[in-house]
């Protein structure tokens, strides 16, 4: 698989965020945050590439 794509590649991202923002609406902390988990592991498997996800993970880890 090709690099990780880290600039902005989201269709309609404000779209998306206000989408994530209401999925978490009312949730107590523990809530949202199995909620995240549970998103993480979905889109992982969508993406199924590991490489792709070690890349990931070190991208997210990557303090700027």
């Amino acid at each position: 698989m090709a690099d990780l794509i880290l600039t902005p590649n989201i269709d309609r991202p404000d779209d998306f965020y206000a989408d994530l923002l209401a999925a978490h609406e009312g949730l107590s902390k523990e809530e949202s945050d199995a909620l995240n988990a549970r998103l993480i592991l979905v889109l992982a498997n969508h993406i199924g590439d590991r490489e792709a996800l070690a890349q990931a993970i070190t991208a997210a880890k990557a303090k700027d």
